[in-house]
């Protein structure tokens, strides 16, 4: 990501924030997911609610990615910076859904019911999801401060394109994955809900 008004402050210290940024966000999801955190009651029809603006939100940010490759590629940096700071921004939106959803909500599994080989493949791509979706932290988090501390003359002696082609193909394949999870989970094959106070134990 480039910018012709870099921030300064950041320059020279990206690697210590990226690995500071990376911590708090696996701390917060850990949290999460370990009940460390209160988090407001959320029912059924409220996970429901949020699974489907979540899916949205991680529609958005795709296709802003998208956009974001295919302009730097034609030399529109400007147009490449907003496209992704427009994402990461989209990713922020879905941790503040996300994290209450599981914490004050809880979480659905695929039915007993689906098919064998459907089951599978959810299962499959709901862990590259995961996967996919921890290991793009850092990396998409470093681009990202690159972007901000840097001018595009600058970033031509950075790392920037290595890593940024590295983000965003991780962060797509990840986004599209958690798409197509969503849909087998909430639009083709029934479903069963476990409460967040199930979760915890």
């Amino acid at each position: 990501m480039s910018t012709a008004t870099p921030a300064r402050p950041i320059k020279g210290r990206v690697t210590e924030l990226t690995v500071v940024l990376t911590a708090i966000g696996y701390f917060l999801v850990a949290g999460t997911f370990e009940g460390w955190f209160p988090y407001p009651n959320i029912t059924e029809s409220g996970v429901d609610l949020l699974g489907h603006a979540i899916a949205v939100v991680n529609t958005l940010a795709t296709i802003c990615l998208v956009a974001g490759w295919y302009w730097i590629r034609k030399g529109a940096v400007d147009k490449h910076r907003k496209a992704m700071g427009s994402a990461f921004g989209l990713i922020l939106v879905f941790l503040v859904m996300y994290l209450p959803k599981v914490g004050g909500g809880g979480q659905k599994a695929i039915a007993d019911a689906a098919p064998d080989l459907v089951a599978l493949g959810y299962f499959i791509m709901l862990a590259i999801h995961i996967v996919l979706s921890a290991l793009a932290m850092p990396v998409v988090v470093y681009a990202l401060l690159l972007g901000l501390s840097h001018t595009p003359s600058e970033l031509r002696e950075t790392r920037h394109a290595q890593i940024g082609r590295i983000a965003a193909a991780s962060w797509i394949l990840s986004l599209v994955l958690g798409v197509a999870t969503y849909v087998i989970l909430n639009h083709t094959y029934g479903n069963t809900f476990e409460p967040a106070f199930v979760l915890l134990f």
